[in-house]
């Protein structure tokens, strides 16, 4: 016998049970933390378009970002205040081992890969005055001098810098010059305004602040950096050299290829990070590899699935190592 159902009851019944499924979709969406860099910096950008591109092909995952800094992002992390993080490949190891400039080992974070986005080191300063060579730059008496803030690698490698050639920022200070730190606005908007005559910062080509720089109203140089500076940085904190291609900035006076220090790009997540959204994640930066990361930021075209997993500075996160196996770029 069949049963009667009113019909008002009946309609409720039917958009109940097309709605259960939005709703479940809805109680499963989580919303995880993800610390970039400086706001205008590169990384903020590349976290912003990371974080749309994964809730587009993942809607039960959902990334805020937030600005932090290269040095600080592994103590967030390895806090769990951020669940996802960017950080600088060096960096990221010498914190799991608690080493310099970390005084702990930070053992709860693991990694999505690294290569998302190398990282150049920069030098720019006034064209009309002064001495145009690093060291003579960086030794000089009244140096004044703009960098990012102390939570910074950019900073952090500047003070490494200024170490090795015998200097510091006291002593730039004690000898009449400036050490500024702030945002990349606002130390963009300082070397603009005249308040400083250098100008120092870690960004992956092509830095939209450096660009903006070479085209405005103050004649500026891209500076070389010499031999010795980049040995030092390479053989005592592991940091990378890499090309900086002819007519990178050509508003900046750099024509031809020129050598640099350069750092990496390493995804880390806290280890309590679900297994399934680190697979979402890493899946989706795996199978956007090429034209669609590019768009997000010209760096990202540098990342390579087949190199990414094997960053040992960090253990790989369960989920990352699934999505790489499942690409065939690493081994079951």
């Amino acid at each position: 016998m069949a049963l009667f159902v009113p019909r008002r009851a009946a309609l409720l019944g039917a958009a109940a049970a097309l709605a259960s499924p939005f709703v479940r979709t809805a109680q499963a969406q989580q919303t995880f933390e993800f610390v970039a860099g400086s706001v205008g910096g590169g990384w903020y950008t590349i976290a912003a378009g990371f974080s749309s591109l994964i809730a587009e092909e993942n809607p039960q995952i959902r990334l805020r970002v937030v600005p932090g800094g290269g040095l600080a992002n592994s103590t967030r992390v390895n806090n769990n205040q951020s669940q996802v993080g960017f950080g600088i490949d060096a960096f990221a190891a010498a914190a799991a081992r608690g080493e310099e400039p970390y005084t702990a080992k930070h053992e709860n974070i693991s990694s999505l890969g690294v290569g998302y986005s190398p990282t150049e080191h920069n030098l720019i300063r006034r064209a009309d005055a002064g001495p145009e060579g690093m060291r003579e730059i960086l030794t000089q008496r009244g140096l004044r001098i703009a960098c990012p803030q102390r939570s910074s690698t950019d900073e952090m490698t500047l003070q490494r810098i200024l170490r090795f050639l015998g200097t510091s920022p006291d002593a730039i200070r004690n000898s009449g010059g400036r050490y500024l730190n702030g945002s990349y606005a606002d130390i963009a908007a300082a070397y603009n305004d005249g308040q400083v005559d250098y100008l120092y910062c870690a960004l992956a080509k092509p830095a939209a602040i450096l660009t903006e720089i070479g085209q405005g109203r103050r004649a500026t140089r891209l500076v070389a950096w010499p031999e010795d500076v980049r040995k030092h940085l390479q053989d005592t904190f592991a940091y990378n050299q890499g090309l900086l291609p002819a007519n990178t900035y050509p508003s900046l006076g750099q024509t031809q290829d020129m050598m640099v220090t350069t750092m990496d790009t390493v995804i880390m997540v806290h280890n309590s990070l679900p297994e399934p959204v680190a697979h979402g994640i890493t899946r989706t930066l795996i199978k956007n590899a090429g034209p669609r990361l590019t768009q997000i930021h010209a760096s990202c075209a540098a990342f390579n699935p087949r190199e990414a997993w094997k960053y040992n500075g960090l253990p790989l996160h369960p989920g990352a190592a699934r999505a790489f196996r499942e690409a065939g770029v690493m081994p079951a």
